[in-house]
């Protein structure tokens, strides 16, 4: 095979790792057979798709997302940007399933309207200070240690109750991670 093949199967090694599964075991509950897993995971063989499906249904995984595994590098690297929003400044790491902010913001700082966001879980954690995060009908205040979650659509504000430091990560819903 190819050593520029689009997909590396060597992932199903460690999924089997992960699951504490033996390739035998794999391959009962798959119906694939046990030289053609093992080939896989030493990138010796193509898959076909059928293949493909039996096996990533032993792991509960969809087709889709095992290719993703077999395609992707295992690690994305990238750069933060910075930006101001109302009296908080914000370091920002961003994927395509999450986004994580690092916030700072003086007592009385508040962002009152930041973006709505798409299908997204937010959690905000504080890690220093006090902060007061508004929903639609609830309010709640976070002191160090604490975190809420909830659904990043509902409109919110945060306010910065004494000088805090904050951790905000944007989850997407459709994605496994």
């Amino acid at each position: 095979m190819s050593a520029k093949s689009v997909f590396d199967f060597s992932i199903l090694r460690e999924l089997r790792k992960q699951h504490g599964l033996t390739i035998d075991e794999v391959s009962n509950r798959s119906g694939v057979s046990v030289a053609v897993i093992s080939k896989l995971e030493r990138n010796q063989t193509r898959a076909e798709l059928e293949t493909i499906y039996k096996i990533s249904r032993a792991f509960e995984l969809s087709a889709a997302d095992l290719l993703g595994l077999a395609e992707s590098p295992f690690a994305h690297r990238e750069k933060e940007t910075s930006y101001r929003s109302d009296g908080f400044q914000f370091r920002r790491i961003s994927y395509a399933n999450a986004i994580v902010l690092v916030g700072d913001a003086p007592a009385g700082a508040a962002v009152k309207r930041p973006e709505i966001h798409h299908d997204d879980y937010e959690i905000c954690w504080v890690t220093q200070g006090h902060l007061r995060l508004q929903l639609p009908h609830e309010s709640y205040e976070l002191t160090s240690g604490q975190s809420l979650q909830f659904d990043a659509v509902l409109e919110h504000t945060y306010e910065a109750l004494e000088d805090s430091h904050i951790v905000i990560i944007h989850l997407r819903k459709e994605k496994r991670y």
